[in-house]
């Protein structure tokens, strides 16, 4: 999952999967520090990935079905339909990610929505 999501790495996605989420602003503010960082994170993703494992524990709501929802229509609200929070998910769908700035909060949080969604 991180590699499909390092392929949208100017936008920081495959960071904030991770768990790195001041990292994941960074690039998504500076397209992936114009590249550079973009081409090293391939080589640093199967470190990255060991620790988000140990650090998040699965559950009935999946990190990676919420993840694609996010980056693919986190504007639409879809992942929070997914987690079970329709009060927020109608907040998004309407707001178009609550103006953006809602969108970019869930980037930052996912994993600890899943996880308490998972009851973890």
């Amino acid at each position: 999952m991180g590699y499909i999501l390092w392929i949208f790495g100017f936008m920081g996605a495959h960071r904030f999967y991770y768990g790195k989420p001041i990292t994941g602003t960074i690039w998504f503010f500076t397209l992936g520090l114009l590249g550079i960082g973009w081409i090293v994170d391939l080589f640093l993703i199967p470190s990255m990935d060991k620790a988000a494992d140990i650090r998040y524990k699965s559950g009935p709501i999946d990190y990676n079905v919420a993840w694609i929802l996010l980056t693919f229509l986190g504007y639409f609200g879809i992942h929070r339909f997914y987690m079970r929070k329709w009060v927020t998910g109608l907040i998004w769908l309407f707001t178009g990610g609550l103006f953006f700035i809602g969108y970019l909060f869930d980037f930052w949080f996912l994993n600890e929505q899943v996880s308490e969604v998972n009851g973890a």
